[in-house]
């Protein structure tokens, strides 16, 4: 794989990464810092694709941006639901009333997600961290909020958007920008093709040197995230080795068929290692050493528990793991017989 730079623009910066895409960075507070962000030309405006996470500090960075912007705004593209995707994508679009694209499936999880849990209990929320394993304390403090942590780091939602489908293209300054959709980290997550420019804008579905979250979380335990990840992942080696790829984090890059076949592999050998892990009945608690080497914080293993699971969940499916309920109070998974793999 051939990186494009050494380091990432400093936040409020402008680099023109290809022909007629700007490349710039916001600021994260979390281990991962930072977050890529990408304009597109588009006649006399550009197009934002995602937008940061909404804070008082991503907002004054993105009004510096404005100010050196030869052009206005004339669209907002969102690649998926999370917060620092989506986060001030709202405020831009309304600033600037222009219309606001994203998928079906994420643009209706955004909205219920900035609706937080509206008085519902967090009994299953709960029961999917016991059923984890999870000591009772650790349990308590990974489900002691309100729900409305999403709101609080994303501006209102526009109340309408233009549909990204699978497949359509999208006109800007002469280019077309095909929509390829990917699954697993998020429900529906838009990619940006323009084979005129060789540009894929690929948000976190294809990353560099880390791998993109994928788990099944309190709101659907027994989703097929890993199943819809490797399904929708190999297609895009159809597009030309050459093609640049611009992730949402770390550096842009050259080499698309190399870091898909990687990934992959990364989550083939978690599952190798996750069946010769269950010779004897364990728990995702018990297994989460498996996957993860380092330390985990309260923060990370909320997305470590969703991603253990997302690996069981497929392994049950695919008859390699039987899960058994002990107690009706924790799940345990066990290997079938014949079903010792090799990493």
């Amino acid at each position: 794989m051939q990186y494009l730079a050494d380091k990432q623009p400093q936040p409020g910066h402008l680099v023109e990464i290809a022909n007629g895409v700007m490349w710039l960075t916001m600021p994260l507070p979390f281990e991962l810092d930072h977050i890529n962000l990408y304009l597109i030309k588009d006649g006399n405006g550009w197009v934002v694709v995602d937008t940061g996470i909404g804070t008082s500090v991503t907002k004054a960075l993105w009004q510096q941006i404005f100010e050196k912007l030869d052009g206005t705004i004339s669209a907002v593209i969102v690649t998926h639901l999370h917060p620092d995707h989506i986060g001030l994508a709202g405020w831009i679009a309304d600033e600037f009333d222009v219309p606001f694209y994203m998928s079906q499936t994420e643009y209706f999880t955004a909205r219920a997600f900035c609706a937080g849990k509206n008085g519902a209990s967090n009994n299953r929320d709960i029961r999917y961290f016991s059923q984890a394993g999870l000591d009772s304390g650790l349990v308590e403090k990974l489900t002691h909020g309100d729900g409305k942590g999403f709101s609080q780091v994303v501006s209102p939602i526009p109340v309408s958007y233009v549909r990204l489908k699978h497949h359509d293209t999208l006109s800007f300054d002469n280019n077309e920008w095909k929509v390829l959709i990917g699954k697993g980290h998020s429900p529906e997550h838009a990619c940006l093709y323009c084979e005129n420019k060789g540009v894929l804008i690929s948000g976190d579905h294809i990353l560099p040197m880390i791998t993109p979250n994928i788990g099944a979380y309190s709101t659907e335990p027994d989703a097929l995230t890993l199943h819809d990840y490797l399904t929708t992942l190999p297609p895009f080696k159809e597009l030309p080795e050459d093609t640049v790829v611009l992730p949402a984090h770390k550096l842009p890059f050259v080499g698309l068929h190399q870091r898909v076949d990687e990934l992959l592999s990364h989550h083939h050998q978690h599952l190798c290692a996750l069946v010769n892990a269950c010779t004897t009945p364990q728990t995702v608690a018990q297994l989460l050493p498996v996957m993860f080497k380092r330390k985990l914080s309260s923060r990370n293993m909320v997305f470590a528990v969703a991603e253990c699971y997302a690996h069981l969940n497929y392994l049950v499916a695919e008859g390699k793991l039987i899960k058994t309920s002990v107690d009706d109070s924790v799940f345990t998974f066990t290997r079938r017989a014949a079903a010792k793999l090799r990493g």
